[in-house]
């Protein structure tokens, strides 16, 4: 497996350990907030994610499935569990460590996109390739192939302002491509763009795949997009568990519990066992 999680909890507060022996008895993530003012945002979470997969995480906002993200490249420290890239424990790693694993395996790209306003897109692009020290053309040509791939090629002297939304989101991807990180952690990439564009953007990222064979795991709220994007898709519900993993026709045609049948009540029109994964195109 590229990526195993095991038995992780991420708790935001001063004492974590309070609402860790709380959780043990059995309270939910709001009297455990009313009790003690910390906050549930994951609890016992695993899964394991396979090479070239695009494993979706969803649920509704608050859910965790953003914190959860976060918790795989550090960016949000777990209170506890364990985290593996490969065969190394991301939540052990020293800071050397984790600047590399950060800079050589694992890119992320934000719905807002964070690129730098002053900075073309041929700029943005490079500058993890700065960081890493690489010569002038040796950039150059990993960026401006990086670019060819998410069909930017010709707006490389542009800035993000004169872009639109997709094509903003595209450079997030190209900075990743062009790094060459394995593992692509995407936080609700399409949210804030018109139904339109992200429904292009998600058939663009979906032949992206193809070519790129990156790891992803993506995370959306809206079931549509998950069973259209995803191989396999982990449900979140409101306490910060998963509650089901599986393709999109196992959730539709075969709920685990009642959350996930709520949530997947509209889609079950579009499904008939045995279809395959991907949505219409129209959803």
């Amino acid at each position: 497996m590229m990526i195993r999680i095991e038995n992780l909890y991420k708790i935001y507060g001063k004492h974590p350990e309070k609402a860790m022996e709380l959780l043990k008895k059995g309270l939910t993530k709001e009297q455990i907030k009313e009790k003690t003012g910390e906050v549930v945002a994951i609890q016992d979470v695993s899964f394991e994610v396979k090479r070239g997969e695009i494993f979706v995480l969803m649920g509704l906002s608050g859910s965790g499935k953003s914190t959860l993200l976060r918790c795989i490249n550090r960016l949000v420290e777990a209170t506890s569990g364990k985290v593996y890239i490969e065969d190394g424990d991301v939540v052990k790693m020293d800071k050397n460590d984790l600047m590399m694993l950060r800079r050589k395996k694992i890119g992320m790209v934000f719905q807002s996109f964070a690129l730098l306003p002053f900075r073309t897109v041929f700029d943005n692009v490079k500058l993890g390739l700065e960081i890493d020290g690489l010569g002038e053309n040796e950039i150059k040509n990993k960026v401006m192939e990086a670019l060819e791939i998410v069909g930017l090629e010709g707006w490389r002297d542009s800035y993000p302002d004169e872009l639109s939304g997709g094509m903003q989101q595209r450079v997030g991807t190209a900075r990743v491509i062009a790094t060459g990180q394995e593992i692509l952690l995407m936080d609700e990439p399409f949210g804030a763009l018109d139904p339109l564009i992200r429904r292009m953007n998600q058939d663009e990222l979906l032949e992206l795949e193809k070519r790129i064979h990156k790891t992803i795991i993506f995370v959306t709220h809206d079931l549509a997009e998950a069973v259209k994007m995803g191989d396999r898709i982990a449900i979140m519900n409101p306490e910060g568990k998963i509650v089901q993993i599986g393709t999109s026709s196992d959730i539709v045609n075969h709920p685990a519990d009642n959350y996930v049948r709520d949530f997947t009540r509209d889609m079950v029109r579009f499904f008939a066992v045995g279809r395959k994964k991907k949505a219409p195109d129209n959803l």
